[in-house]
């Protein structure tokens, strides 16, 4: 299962910014996806640990989620995104 994070175009921004935001202190914890999520970062930094793939990523990058991914986030700078579950 791959995790994309790449920079997102115009539309996807505007999109994103419609949607709810949640934010997470520095801290480490495991984490299953029950869908597909999308998601915006406004600010921080994480690292997320899945088997032997790991993907990093920070402000302004657009991070997609496979469905039933299971991960290890770890949030080495204080996080906020914007998310969004489902396709």
């Amino acid at each position: 299962m791959k995790i994309i994070v790449r920079k997102p175009v115009q539309s996807e921004i505007d999109f994103m910014k419609k949607q709810p935001i949640w934010e997470c202190e520095p801290k480490t914890f495991p984490w299953h996806y029950d869908e597909k999520e999308t998601c915006l970062i406004l600010e921080g930094k994480v690292k997320v640990k899945a088997g032997k793939e790991e993907a990093i990523f920070a402000a302004g990058d657009l991070v997609i989620f496979p469905q039933g991914l299971d991960c290890e986030w770890t949030v080495s700078e204080k996080v906020r995104k914007h998310y969004k579950f489902g396709e």
